[in-house]
């Protein structure tokens, strides 16, 4: 299904033609008619939530987006309110999968040739779009060290980079086996991702993530430009690290200027957050619409938040390049159930109560509109959390929808921008430019430091491909050295998922 074939009115919308609830693009009435052939409110509809188009049955399938988000609790007439009261889940636990070769529908247009942007090219032929220097914390006691050599550094290195930030975190000590090799591996993704021309790890000395074991998983790593040391082991760490900053900076300084790239050289992690009833009929669509783009011209894009694709994620399947592609989509899944299950929760805690009030009544509903950022594209790899990208096209990453969590994955899995749309906004960035795409112009114009694109025209009648244009236009731009809105105000941040035993 696409929401290209939504069919609107003034105060309404049904997303397919073989939906049973229609959607309120506006606050409605009890008693009024969204339009000519709708049925006549029986409750009032606040904006984004749903009213039935039809009588729907006790136990009968609710369908939206052309899909089921869902079974009626007890008898629903036509006009009637659909959401928490009157509408409940169908997930349930692990499910079996069955391959079956299809061919994915890619509704996006390509990239023209000519496309580019101005970007630095590394030496692996990866290409950031950004050439900072992150000083890395090891372990969450020297957080503050690197904060302060981070600040300190800045100063001096003003004009010759386009940045000095820390990357702080309470972890790397205290933790065990797979744990320890998670915040290792996401860490050293970090210091590897193409937006970082130069790296400091600041270690303590006694933890148990050392910075040797890091720089091993990094045997590639240019010395010019990844510096590391334990505080314990110097006299002043802090003249050492803004020392080791200042050298970073004149290297990068003298060798690297940005060149003209071809889009096939961008990487974008696709992310959805505060998401509302609007979000999988007006941001997500016109990110699947660049997704398509991208990934026909040769680019990378990476999906992630696998607990908001449980409901969805025979899209996704349907859509695998190959028979192990779809073997790994569905481990994926079921692996990430039985995480749930094994900590005494329900696969289906989801939607939050934020979800709820902005119109979204049950998993399957938000994640059939959230899957729609992949647009159309095939899914040609799954990646473990932790791993990096291995192909272009389409790539799963294993890891859960918290914001934080999941942006810092795709960063460290080889992001260089994250596009984050959100229906009731979030300042929140990561360590590369996250730029936030709003699902309503209300938003956009109350949230102006929050947000770098409206997606909200889209509602007044825009066509998704026409607000696509729009929004690869501002891709372009920010590849090519604009500031997203987290960039501006300083709202840089990562998380590691810790699922392990602490010491």
């Amino acid at each position: 299904m696409s929401v290209a074939e939504k069919t609107a009115t003034k105060q309404g919308l049904v997303v397919h033609p073989s939906d049973t609830v229609g959607v309120a693009t506006s606050m409605l009435g009890k008693g009024e008619r969204p339009a000519v052939g709708l049925p006549r409110l029986v409750d009032s509809i606040p904006a984004g939530h749903k009213f039935a188009l039809s009588d729907i049955s006790a136990g009968q399938p609710v369908i939206k987006y052309g899909a089921v988000i869902g079974r009626a609790r007890y008898d629903i007439p036509a006009g009637a309110h659909v959401h928490s009261h009157n509408l409940e889940t169908m997930l349930g636990g692990e499910q079996t999968y069955s391959w079956s070769a299809h061919h994915p529908d890619q509704t996006g247009t390509t990239a023209s040739p000519s496309d580019s942007f101005m970007g630095y090219r590394r030496f692996d032929g990866r290409v950031g779009i950004r050439n900072e220097i992150w000083v890395i914390a090891m372990v969450g006691c020297v957080n503050r060290t690197a904060e302060r050599i981070a600040r300190m550094a800045a100063n001096q290195v003003r004009g010759q980079v386009d940045g000095v930030h820390a990357i702080t975190h309470p972890f790397g000590c205290s933790q065990l086996g797979d744990d320890l090799d998670a915040t290792r591996a996401i860490l050293a993704g970090l210091a590897q991702n193409p937006n970082a021309g130069g790296v400091l790890l600041v270690g303590l000395g006694c933890e148990s993530n050392q910075f040797r074991d890091l720089l091993d998983s990094m045997p590639d790593a240019d010395p010019l430009r990844v510096r590391a040391f334990a505080c314990q082991d110097i006299e002043d760490e802090l003249d050492a690290g803004i020392s080791a900053v200042v050298e970073i900076a004149h290297h990068m300084a003298t060798t690297d200027q940005r060149e003209a790239c071809p889009v096939s050289d961008l990487v974008i992690g696709l992310k959805c957050g505060g998401s509302d009833a609007f979000s999988g009929l007006t941001a997500n669509p016109v990110l699947g619409r660049v997704t398509d783009r991208l990934d026909g011209a040769g680019g990378s894009t990476i999906l992630t938040e696998v607990p908001e694709m449980f409901g969805a994620e025979h899209i996704l399947m349907d859509r695998a390049a190959s028979r192990e592609v779809h073997t790994e989509i569905g481990a994926m899944m079921n692996r990430f159930k039985r995480y749930f299950i094994g900590h005494g929760e329900p696969v289906h805690a989801n939607p939050s109560p934020g979800n709820i009030e902005g119109g979204i009544t049950t998993l399957e509903e938000k994640s059939l509109g959230g899957v729609q950022k992949a647009g159309g594209a095939p899914v040609v790899d799954v990646l473990a959390y932790g791993e990096r990208l291995r192909s272009t096209g389409l790539s799963l990453l294993e890891a859960p929808g918290n914001d934080a969590v999941s942006t810092t994955a795709m960063a460290a899995a080889g992001a260089t921008i994250i596009l984050f749309t959100t229906g009731r906004g979030t300042p929140l960035g990561t360590m590369v430019p996250t730029v936030k795409l709003s699902t309503r112009s209300d938003l956009a114009a109350n949230k102006p430091n929050w947000i770098d694109f409206d997606a909200g025209p889209v509602l007044d009648g825009e066509a998704i491909d026409d607000a696509a244009d729009r929004l690869w236009r501002t891709i372009l731009d920010v590849a090519g050295g604009k500031r997203a809105r987290n960039e501006l105000y300083d709202e840089r941040q990562i998380a590691l998922w810790k699922g392990g035993v602490t010491l």
